[in-house]
């Protein structure tokens, strides 16, 4: 069985500051960094530092080389990355506070130049029973969906950042969906985890959940049996990655065997760790340090 992220490539430009800015505000930064990351790159980095074997998928520009070079130095398969020469690198803005809670403006670049051609070219390398893993920071997504159900893979679906196209894809693909509680309410109009996990049991009644609660922890549930796990303790110092890190670990430890209940406590500690260190791919622990 073969898991390939066809996921996002971003150039992050993190920027410390006391506050998130408020509109109408101009402040300055207490300082400015650039990390590698995109959600896509991030869950690969994390599936990788699991112990996890995972194909990526994507598109940057010339200025991303060193995305994909840090996806190989990981152990990530990048032979269905494709380089851009007319766009550049998808790009994130970022500002972190002082309590380490973070603010993000995407410019999708080379993300949003997926085709019909290059998703078909990628697919055709797997098949039926291999895993196909989603965010919402390229384009294609519905293609994806539709093309990876048709071959028989199971679709595991983050709909991060949350906005209308989501409800436009063929949600009925899905397998697995990973969620936080925006994007949760942003699915079911419910607020409450529970309605959450119980309407979307009712939408989706052969896909399981996974609702993330930042440091309440975290849900499973597959419409008959929901499951706990509790967050583990620290003090974050930039939040920027924690739910990929999450992501990444949970389905890399699942794709091996691992239940659900020792996956997901896998999971909680590495994204505790990642909260402890700045940036995003750059904070993901790797497992032996668990």
């Amino acid at each position: 069985m073969n898991v390939v992220n066809f996921g996002s490539l971003n150039i992050d430009y993190t920027f410390r500051v006391n506050e998130i800015v408020r509109p109408g505000q101009t402040v300055d930064s207490l300082g400015v960094s650039c990390f590698p990351g995109g959600k896509g790159l991030n869950q690969s980095v994390a599936f990788a530092r699991a112990g996890g074997r995972i194909f990526h998928a994507g598109l940057i520009g010339k200025d991303g080389l060193f995305l994909k070079e840090l996806l190989e130095k990981d152990g990530a398969d990048c032979s269905c990355v494709r380089v851009l020469e007319d766009t550049g690198t998808g790009k994130a803005f970022i500002q972190v506070d002082r309590n380490g809670q973070n603010s993000i403006v995407l410019s999708g670049g080379a993300n949003r130049r997926n085709t019909e051609a290059y998703c078909r070219e990628v697919l055709d390398r797997f098949s039926a029973g291999d895993w196909l893993l989603l965010q919402n920071e390229i384009s294609c997504i519905g293609l994806l969906m539709e093309l990876a159900g048709e071959k028989g893979m199971k679709v595991i679906f983050n709909p991060s950042p949350m906005d209308g196209a989501v409800l436009r894809c063929p949600l009925d693909r899905v397998s697995l969906f990973l969620l936080n509680e925006n994007e949760g309410e942003g699915l079911t109009g419910r607020k409450e985890p529970d309605a959450i996990l119980a309407e979307m049991a009712e939408k989706y009644p052969r896909a399981e959940v996974i609702l993330t609660l930042g440091e309440k922890g975290a849900l499973w549930s597959d419409g008959r049996e929901t499951l706990s796990q509790e967050a583990f303790p620290v003090s974050p110092v930039d939040t920027t990655g924690a739910g990929d890190t999450f992501t990444g670990y949970v389905l890399a430890c699942l794709s091996r065997g691992e239940g659900i209940r020792d996956s997901m406590r896998t999971a909680a500690r590495a994204a505790a760790a990642a909260v402890t260190r700045k940036g995003a791919a750059t904070a993901i622990p790797r497992i032996g340090e668990l």
